[in-house]
């Protein structure tokens, strides 16, 4: 099967002998019966293995065109695991600004495990030649959150490898149906499933995509022993979720496009972040070089002639909650939201500023979303 819509909804999908149907079942049993001492099943107890699990895993190793897949517990738990091989004394290289939840565990809980780390402005200008010695790992969010900073993963996972860094990335906003990071040179894909791959805003889950065995072997271990994975309900969810993710991404995209032309020219918005923004950018050159799209995530900042709190509580369509890739629009304040565990002086340096807005566009009527910012915005002025 070619066509990743095809895919989406057959690829990987495991047989049901009993009662086989499109929807393959939930196994929520704990654990399973075995047939003798000398006969034990594919699977002995769900925290190890599950049947629904293993459909999904393999539902997602079809669109990801990779070996192995790993459901995890959430995106935390997909990063955590992923970055189990590192040790005290290693290093890791991260982009500025990425997801709160991986800036705080890579500063603070890998920093008291005695894995340091360096803070890269722009992967793309960064010397490998001068790397660090203690460096063992590159993560590589990109688009970034929530500046939708681009990196072109090709040219860093070529430069990284060649002096025998992991290549890791966090690909939760273009997923494999816009973006293939493994087949662009990375060693690990992770995700937060609870985005675009789940698609409704209903569970919390992670990914792993790779292709190595030996290390896959070693995650795996790392999922069970941390009891990190997930649960078949949320498998089936996930699952379900994915037959539509090409249809959810295509509709989200075609909507971004239209508020980000509305956005750009309105007075209240001082400055607009967006992949897709200037097709004259190297930005635009590099996504569009190893991404099929631009996603559907936009920042802005608001002018100062209007008010923050007034323009969220004007807000009718767009919910203000944090997240984003489900099917409702999302609109947050990252400085005191998803970014809050950033150190002040860290988010004006990377230019998180406290006026910026994050935008998670869903699959409403275009003219809906529109009207509603149009309004808000009329509502806020000072």
């Amino acid at each position: 099967m070619k066509d990743f819509l095809t895919r989406a909804i057959h690829g990987g999908r495991l047989e049901d002998t009993n009662y086989p149907g499109p929807s393959y079942p939930i196994y929520l049993s704990s654990t399973f019966n075995q047939k003798g001492l000398d006969e034990f099943g594919e699977f002995m107890y769900s925290r190890s293995g599950n049947p629904t699990r293993s459909n999904l895993e393999e539902q997602v190793a079809s669109l990801e065109d990779c070996q192995y897949v790993l459901a995890t517990a959430s995106g935390m738990a997909a990063t955590a695991i992923a970055l189990s091989f590192l040790q005290a004394g290693d290093k890791i290289l991260i982009n500025s600004n990425v997801y709160g939840g991986t800036w705080t565990y890579v500063s603070d809980f890998l920093k008291q495990k005695g894995i340091d780390y360096e803070i890269v402005t722009d992967f793309n200008q960064y010397d490998f030649d001068q790397v660090d010695p203690a460096v063992k790992a590159v993560f590589i969010e990109t688009p970034s959150n929530p500046l939708v900073e681009v990196t072109d993963i090709a040219a860093v996972s070529q430069a990284a490898k060649a002096k025998g860094l992991t290549v890791i990335v966090d690909n939760t906003f273009m997923t494999a149906y816009l973006q293939e990071p493994l087949k662009l040179g990375a060693d690990i894909v992770v995700y937060s499933a609870t985005k675009y791959y789940g698609g409704h805003s209903d569970l919390i889950a992670g990914l792993i995509a790779l292709n190595d065995e030996a290390r896959y072997n070693d995650f795996k271990k790392q999922r069970k022993l941390y009891g990190s994975p997930l649960a078949p309900f949320d498998c089936f969810l996930l699952s379900r979720g994915i037959k539509t993710m090409p249809l959810r991404i295509d509709r989200q995209e075609a909507n971004t496009k239209e508020v980000v032309e509305f956005l750009k020219n309105h007075p209240a918005c001082d400055r607009v972040y967006y992949t897709g923004l200037d097709p004259e950018s190297k930005a635009y050159a590099i996504q569009t070089k190893q991404a099929k799209g631009f996603g559907s995530l936009i920042s802005f900042e608001l002018n100062e002639g209007y008010d923050l709190n007034a323009f969220f509580k004007a807000l009718q369509v767009f919910d203000l909650a944090v997240s984003l890739g489900g099917v409702e629009s999302l609109i947050c304040l990252p400085a005191n939201m998803t970014h809050e565990d950033y150190d002040p002086e860290l988010l004006d340096q990377i230019g998180i500023k406290a006026n910026l807005l994050r935008v998670a566009i869903g699959i409403e009527g275009a003219e809906d979303l529109k009207e509603d910012l149009k309004q808000a915005f009329e509502a806020s002025k000072k």
